[in-house]
């Protein structure tokens, strides 16, 4: 079963506390919408296993290990689809100690950590509005070692691994999230 956006906006909400994380999720749906579409994959399927991620994010961050394996939990009490909660295990990489195998996997790895770079790169900016920023700058800015330290530059990359170069991969990330910039503070 994939729960409605209704369903996983409520989960969302009773789960996830910071409003950072809330708009994390957010901006991790919009990434996933837009490649699913790009790619012909299950738009909404993919949406809301963006959304859903990270719900357990404040009850594991003394525990990061634990990460994706209690919001695995929590979705499967609701019988929510294996592979959306194979992807949501898959993305944390301590938590599994194998590698992504899967389109779903890389896709949903790829997706949540470009939205921290795409974040990083336009906080910088003078208006830190995502419409002032060209994807070209966000690409840039990746290979600055010092810049976004905490972003995994490496599941970014796996964009590549589902047939999507990174250039088109960070300018489909942008555009979804540019959708839902005012709910992402961006």
């Amino acid at each position: 079963m994939v729960p409605t956006r209704e369903e996983a906006i409520a989960l969302l909400n009773e789960y996830v506390k910071t409003e950072n994380m809330r708009q994390h999720c957010l901006a991790s749906e919009a990434v996933m919408r837009e490649l699913a579409i790009k790619t012909a994959h299950d738009e909404h399927k993919w949406a809301m296993t963006g959304l859903l991620h990270d719900l357990d994010a404040g009850i594991t961050e003394e525990e990061p290990k634990k990460h994706g394996l209690i919001t695995a939990a929590l979705l499967r009490e609701r019988e929510v689809d294996e592979d959306m909660i194979d992807a949501i295990i898959m993305h944390n990489d301590m938590a599994h100690g194998k590698e992504r195998h899967t389109t779903f996997q890389h896709a949903l790895a790829a997706a949540e950590t470009i939205t921290g770079m795409i974040k990083a790169t336009t906080l910088v900016y003078p208006d830190k509005r995502i419409a002032s920023v060209k994807p070209k700058s966000v690409t840039k800015r990746m290979k600055q070692k010092g810049f976004a330290v905490s972003v995994n530059r490496d599941n970014i990359l796996e964009c590549e691994k589902i047939g999507v170069p990174l250039q088109e991969f960070v300018s489909i990330a942008m555009d979804g999230m540019k959708k839902i910039s005012d709910d992402i503070g961006l």
